[in-house]
């Protein structure tokens, strides 16, 4: 019997892999997001993203905007991606209907834009790792993953600290690398819903978390104005400092034409000056380093 995993598989080139790889692990990813991750332009990648649609690859579906027009394209991985990207990691193969969960998940969710915006701020980390060679986005991990018990421990590291479950979500996870130095943070995408006291109030569950890991990450919160950051900012400048923590606010960024990897991160009690993702790798730390506090 023909084997449509097998017959695609010559088809397909390592950035198709990527990208399915991603739809897979992160939901959902507009065109405009693709193409500024992998793609030289946005005509070239929406010819690529239409062969792997008539592939039945990727599959897709366009928002209505509220006040007349549509939305660029939403792409999700199809069934048949699915089961390539299962294949290829060795993986079970998906549910048969997994595809068409994922898409009615996505096309009928409430948290569809504060998924795409987690997704878009990695896909920018990919854009800028794409034009400049020394950089890389080693690892990128949605939220659920962040969630599974033993996923940022060493084999080494004690049953009860694979066993330990984090009190906080994290919206997400990243390794950024520059000439080869390694930055992992954590993600706290704001689309300001929350109150500020329940931003800072997760703090305290990264802390227990970096004392069981015995390793002290940056957390990012990525402020949708510049106003909710200086008010941010003003919160944590009255209370310890528990965790490494950095700010930064889209609009800001937007305006001053720059993205994640670049001068966009202003740290506690700093002289005003604006830090790279980069520069971040100093609080990469034991976790000891938390106020003398032993993991």
């Amino acid at each position: 019997m023909d084997d449509p995993v097998l017959r695609v598989q010559s088809q397909l080139t390592t950035r198709d892999r990527v990208l399915l790889g991603w739809l897979y692990d992160h939901g959902v990813l507009t065109s405009f997001q693709i193409a500024q991750a992998l793609f030289p332009s946005l005509d070239f990648c929406q010819r690529r993203l239409r062969t792997l649609y008539r592939l039945r690859l990727v599959a897709r579906f366009r928002p209505q905007r509220a006040d007349g027009g549509s939305y660029p394209y939403h792409y999700v991985i199809d069934q048949l991606g699915a089961e390539v990207v299962a294949a290829g990691r060795d993986e079970r193969p998906p549910r048969r209907d997994h595809a068409r969960v994922e898409r009615r998940r996505w096309t009928s969710s409430r948290t569809l834009a504060h998924r795409l915006g987690v997704n878009g701020f990695f896909t920018d980390l990919a854009g800028y790792a794409r034009t400049h060679p020394d950089t890389r986005l080693g690892e990128w991990l949605p939220e659920a993953t962040c969630q599974r018990l033993g996923v940022f421990t060493r084999p080494e590291d004690p049953a009860l600290v694979r066993a330990y479950q984090p009190r906080v979500r994290p919206d997400g996870y990243g390794l950024w690398t520059v000439r080869g130095v390694g930055v992992p943070f954590f993600v706290e995408y704001d689309t300001g819903g929350e109150q500020l006291s329940v931003l800072t109030g997760k703090l305290l569950g990264y802390r227990h978390w970096f004392v069981a890991l015995g390793r002290v990450w940056p957390v990012l919160f990525w402020l949708h104005s510049a106003a909710r950051e200086r008010n941010l900012r003003r919160l944590l400048a009255d209370m310890p400092l528990l965790v490494p923590v950095a700010t930064g606010a889209r609009d800001h960024a937007a305006a001053a034409g720059l993205c994640p990897a670049q001068a966009v991160w202003a740290v506690p009690g700093g002289d005003g000056q604006r830090s790279t993702l980069a520069d971040l790798a100093v609080w990469v730390a034991d976790a000891r380093d938390l106020n003398g506090e032993a993991a």
